[in-house]
């Protein structure tokens, strides 16, 4: 039996009102939510350590760039590497881990290194010749300023920078950690040479990994003192350079949560222990995983994982 007229046009208006309340049931709540989000966001407190940490500009996270020195040839090396910083995720901080060498020589080289970029796109190429005492960490800071100059990139890019050996541990949560309470500007950061000396302003920062602002990145690309006097060992020329152009006002020695791995036994060595920020000379595989094993690495692994279960 069909619905009269009447019948459909009562439907119709029926479900016209009832469509209504619908809506403006939705804007009320809406109008709810929203005051209840702008009222939460009048009473909620302000994070003063991360306003204290970055200058009170609003931007907490920490910015790093790592360059790991090293060469074109050490393939094994740099994917070990990866899987080493991969595994690691420093809350608050976002850190770019970069190896950086000179200009290829060779074709495999060229084929090799080409695929590396494609598949992890984390090389630098810098335009010179292959060295290690010769200007390579000139051109390393002096070259980032241009590398990262892109407007859309926050500004700075990187609050710090770090320049480091491929036979050094870093662990990234302890740096994080160490940084938070520390300027952003004109900063010179790392472990103190002498071995036997505690003042970061006498001497300078061992090459195993030292890191300095953004700002001094920018000071090396525009100074003539770091082209005047480049050879020599490189931890130690940066730290003439700093000296000279008076800059690294702010300093800061990670001595003893950096150091030499234990053994050979030396006045830059001491015992693997939680607090420990990098190790050092870690040159065979046996010391990695020593000191891999130390610090529980892969300890977060359920057996599931670590077996193969048919």
């Amino acid at each position: 039996m069909k619905p009269s007229k009447q019948d459909r046009g009562r439907f119709i208006l029926c479900s016209f009102f009832f469509i209504v309340f619908l809506c403006i049931y939705a804007s009320i709540n809406e109008a709810r939510f929203d005051g209840l989000l702008r009222f939460s966001n009048k009473c909620s407190v302000p994070d003063h350590n991360a306003t204290a940490a970055d200058g009170g500009n609003g931007d907490g996270e920490i910015r790093i760039l790592i360059g790991i020195l090293t060469l074109p040839d050490q393939y094994l090396r740099r994917h070990f590497l990866r899987l080493i910083y991969g595994t690691q995720s420093p809350a608050g901080a976002k850190i770019d881990v970069k190896f950086v060498f000179c200009n290829l020589t060779k074709e495999d080289q060229k084929v090799l290194v080409a695929l590396e970029i494609m598949r992890y796109d984390d090389i630098m190429i810098l335009n010179c010749a292959e060295n290690m005492n010769k200007g390579k960490t000139l051109t390393y800071f002096s070259s980032l300023p241009d590398l990262f100059n892109d407007t859309s990139l926050p500004n700075p890019p990187y609050h710090y920078i770090m320049k480091a050996d491929d036979d050094t541990y870093l662990r990234l949560p302890n740096l994080v950690e160490s940084l938070k309470p520390l300027p952003r500007e004109d900063l010179y950061y790392g472990y103190v040479i002498p071995c036997r000396s505690m003042d970061p302003f006498k001497h300078y920062m061992s090459g195993m990994g030292y890191l300095v602002s953004w700002d001094i990145a920018e000071w090396i690309r525009e100074s003539e003192i770091p082209r005047k006097q480049f050879e020599g060992p490189e931890d130690k020329v940066f730290g003439e350079w700093m000296r000279e152009g008076r800059r690294g006002k702010n300093r800061y020695n990670a001595k003893w949560s950096m150091y030499n791995f234990p053994e050979p036994p030396t006045t830059c060595t001491h015992e693997l222990w939680p607090d420990t920020i990098a190790v050092h000379l870690l040159k065979k595989q046996e010391k990695w995983i020593q000191t891999l094993n130390y610090f529980n690495v892969t300890q977060h692994l359920k057996p599931s994982k670590l077996y193969h279960i048919p």
